[in-house]
């Protein structure tokens, strides 16, 4: 059995910008009691705290918990409290050139906007996020506006030739994540092996951008034994299967 289960957030254990929900929340102190865990995420630190963290169980099982925002870039783990090891932030000039080649990409991109809700730009320290209705867009306006990625893949490949010394994914329902080059899901990986000396042979990501240009994509090409889901509630299932091979057993579903 794998050592480390490891989960993104957005998409896979709650929905774009929302909370984890009360079974969600109880499947993850589940399984923090009988296994190491990590979720990697796109997100900055604060949208961990107000997606996650608000009801999970408390230590000691935290412990076996650690988050990694911004694909990695950043990493926290607990210990009478939430402590960041590290943070490798952009520097003021990259993110002078990051911003100007996003506006520009978005006004060529012609995304077929017409009303936004909140910021549509996040300087997340180690990353640039583009959200393209807003940061506080309602979920099923996001799910309607891209659902094939073409708008997206639209902005991304005009970065790609504006600005090809940085990576750009396409993140969460409505998002695109600019960070230094090498930054991305699969950075995570490796970082969760250094820190925590386990194989990546012994990690198993569970992610619903599990495709080519997803940025979940990277943990798979990172070596990761890799399960796509749909939604979070395919991902409880997948959580329910762990369990059922691990000590403890799943709990009964609410579903």
């Amino acid at each position: 059995m794998k050592k480390l289960v490891v989960f993104d957030l957005d998409g896979t254990l709650a929905e774009s910008k929302s909370p984890v929900d009360a079974e969600m929340h109880g499947l993850l102190g589940a399984l923090l009691g009988v296994a190491r865990v990590a979720v990697i995420s796109g997100g900055n630190w604060p949208q961990f705290e107000e997606q996650l963290l608000s009801n999970l169980a408390p230590e000691p099982d935290l412990k076996r918990l650690s988050l990694l925002p911004t694909c990695g870039t950043k990493f926290y783990e607990y210990d009478s409290g939430w402590k960041r090891l590290y943070a490798e932030d952009l520097t003021d000039e990259e993110k002078e050139k990051i911003l100007l080649s996003l506006q520009l990409a978005i006004d060529q991109s012609d995304c077929g906007v017409t009303k936004t809700w909140g910021d549509r730009i996040e300087d997340r320290g180690s990353q640039i996020t583009f959200s393209a209705l807003g940061q506080q867009a309602p979920l099923e306006e996001k799910k309607r506006w891209d659902p094939n990625f073409a708008k997206r893949r639209r902005v991304k490949e005009l970065l790609a030739h504006s600005i090809p010394e940085f990576s750009v994914r396409l993140g969460g329902t409505t998002s695109v994540d600019i960070t230094k080059p090498g930054i991305d899901k699969g950075y995570g990986i490796r970082k969760l092996r250094d820190l925590l000396g386990i194989a990546i042979a012994d990690m198993v990501f569970v992610g619903d951008a599990l495709f080519p240009g997803g940025n979940d994509y990277p943990a798979k090409e990172a070596g990761a034994a890799s399960i796509r889901v749909r939604d979070p509630n395919e991902t409880k299932r997948v959580i329910e299967t762990i369990l059922a091979c691990l000590d403890g057993g799943a709990p009964e579903s609410k579903a």
